[in-house]
């Protein structure tokens, strides 16, 4: 049997006998997922970044149930300052981007969800409900990366591309989350080996193209 065949199989098994958790979620799962970002307040445009969050990013059936059976998955989020130039050419004036990670524990029965920004992995927590976990994966956070002094507009972009990794970085992506993250965290470890050794390694393994896309947009602003 192939790879792919191996990896459909297993998540027949799941979905004939999905965990208590998942299949418990009547009207939420319905919901669509959604990925907002909100500006400061003019006062404080050049000195803190947009705010970004995420909704529903376990809504699907197919995404919650391969994490259940064991694949882990990538959220990366990126956000883009753009100012605007003349001939509808756009400036790009900066970006910063971070990721987490989701990944079910059978032997704890728990979802781990583990954020990687600035080259340090930090846990943001083990949790029983699906639901909590998908509160953490898209929980509130300030982009960093303020606006410019500048009189041309300027606005914000953000993506979330949400990636499954495959059957193949399953063990590899559970030595790193043990190994690295556990000791980068009480200081024991090189925090910049964490994305280099994982996240970056891993981003371009996916599972049969299971890759999702969200992208918002801030109005227009200008901060003279």
């Amino acid at each position: 049997m192939t790879g792919r065949g191996r990896i459909v199989s297993r998540l027949g098994l799941f979905l004939l006998a999905a965990a208590p958790a998942v299949a418990g979620r009547p009207a939420h799962a319905q919901e669509r997922p959604a990925l907002t970002i909100t500006l400061p307040a003019d006062s404080l445009l050049t000195r803190r970044g947009p705010v970004v969050a995420a909704a529903r990013m376990l809504a699907g059936e197919r995404l919650r149930g391969l994490i259940q059976s064991g694949f882990p998955a990538r959220f990366h989020f990126r956000v883009e300052l753009w100012s605007r130039g003349r001939f509808f050419v756009d400036q790009l004036e900066g970006a910063t981007e971070w990721d987490v990670l989701a990944r079910w524990l059978p032997t704890e029965r728990v979802y781990e969800v583990v954020q990687v920004m600035d080259d340090h992995a930090m846990s943001l927590g083990k949790f029983r409900d699906i639901a909590d976990a998908e509160r953490a994966i898209g929980r509130p956070n300030a982009a960093r990366i303020a606006a410019q002094r500048q009189a041309q507009p300027q606005y914000y972009q953000a993506t979330l591309v949400v990636e499954v990794l495959s059957e193949r970085d399953i063990d590899e992506v559970s030595r790193w989350l043990q190994g690295d993250i556990e000791p980068a965290i009480t200081g024991q470890a090189n925090p910049a080996s964490v994305l280099s050794r994982a996240v970056r390694s891993l981003a371009s393994r996916l599972l049969g193209g299971v890759r999702l896309e969200y992208e918002a947009t801030t109005p227009q602003f200008r901060a003279p």
